[in-house]
């Protein structure tokens, strides 16, 4: 019991570090164009990310059952998992590099795993499904295409975003141009925060389902007292079982549940027990109050130069990439979207306006993260069970 409570702890733990590290990441933009201060830019991030963390587990799921062998997933591997993901995302926050946490813990999952079993094959690595490529599961499916497809993604959109707007906006005054999209980024930076919400919160969720889906199943969670039976996770989805935001709908009048579709639930992909939900998304708004100035300097003015015009198509397009990827179950990068979307939209002002030295030392974390997480992860179960702990 005393593993599954320190598990549990480690998790929400990585998840305020991530608040922090990757939330940054979402309002960059809008405190660099002083559309916000950075205080009044980290409250709205806060209400959005929770307001966005009850909006689909599709994500978590994908954590919870489709990478890694549940029956090697043990309450100790889960534990090196998460604290090698917070030794590299506090690393790379110190050095105000946005680095992927979303990658850093896939990363020290792997190789958490990996180190445990010495077999590869307890990596989930590719199991497709022809007829709904979405629904293929798997490291590679979830993880490595959306990792190289969403940062193109955001670069090309965020590029042809700024372009058309600077067509259709070449007769404005610039006073009027930055009057008009300093309102607009209010609404493109809650959008970029709801995102967020949406994808990086679920990530913790999924970690500590499959460690309750892991003690359930292995027996630990037997001789509970009555009060804590809610620790009890069944694999798959019971019968009946909605979703918070479902479950919410259905509670209310009649009149506005107009329009309304229950959303089709699969029997066999793993629910989130709405107190995971809860749990999480205000662990990731505290984290979101302590801000990441660090970060914020990197991306909204070491990178580029930004005015509104440039930060609202930088969040549209960083936004849009990490709800559809949600939608999908896949937890791509926060950092990966939203750096990639500035990108782009520094481009279109000429690739002179971009700091390409800055661009090279974000691209290196972000090909180091997955192994660099993944070695930590392997090192710490090595030396778990050298010191008998496993």
């Amino acid at each position: 019991m005393l593993l599954i409570l320190l598990v549990i702890f480690t998790a929400l733990v990585f998840t305020y570090i991530n608040g922090f590290h990757d939330t940054a990441n979402s309002i960059a933009t809008v405190v660099s164009t002083k559309v916000l201060t950075p205080r009044q830019a980290i409250v709205l991030a806060a209400v959005s990310n929770l307001i966005g963390a009850f909006f689909g587990t599709a994500v978590a799921a994908t954590i919870a059952s489709g990478l890694v062998d549940a029956q090697v997933a043990t309450m100790p591997v889960l534990c090196c998992a998460l604290v090698a993901a917070i030794i590299w995302s506090l690393l790379t926050w110190w050095f105000g590099l946005p680095s992927s946490s979303s990658h850093a813990l896939v990363g020290g999952l792997c190789g958490a795993v990996l180190a445990a079993s010495g077999k590869w094959s307890s990596i989930i690595w590719s199991i497709p499904d022809k007829a709904h490529w979405w629904k293929s599961k798997g490291i590679l499916w979830k993880v490595i295409v959306p990792m190289i497809s969403s940062p193109l993604v955001g670069f090309v959109v965020g590029f042809l975003l700024m372009g058309l707007l600077y067509f259709l906006l070449r007769n404005w005054r610039p006073v009027t141009v930055n009057r008009t999209f300093g309102k607009l980024q209010l609404a493109s930076a809650s959008y970029m925060g709801f995102a967020h919400g949406t994808n990086d919160a679920q990530k913790t969720m999924g970690i500590i389902t499959l460690a309750l889906v892991v003690a359930t199943k292995g027996g630990m969670l037997i001789s509970v007292p009555a009060w804590l039976s809610w620790l009890q996770t069944p694999e798959g989805t019971p019968a009946g079982y909605l979703p918070p935001v479902a479950w919410a709908i259905t509670h209310l009048p009649a009149w506005l549940q107009f329009g309304y579709q229950p959303p089709v639930i699969d029997p066999k992909a793993q629910f989130i027990p709405p107190w995971i939900t809860v749990l999480c998304a205000l662990t990731m708004c505290a984290g979101t109050a302590a801000g990441g100035w660090r970060i914020i300097r990197t991306l909204g003015h070491k990178m580029v130069r930004i005015h509104p015009v440039h930060g609202f198509a930088a969040e549209a397009t960083g936004a849009t990439v990490l709800f559809t990827a949600a939608h999908f179950g896949m937890p791509v990068s926060t950092t990966h979207a939203i750096t990639t979307s500035i990108m782009g939209v520094g481009c279109a002002k000429g690739l002179n306006h971009l700091k390409l030295q800055v661009v090279e030392r974000i691209i290196w974390a972000w090909v180091l993260t997955l192994p660099a997480s993944a070695a930590v992860a392997y090192a710490l179960v090595r030396i778990a069970r050298t010191c008998g702990w496993l």
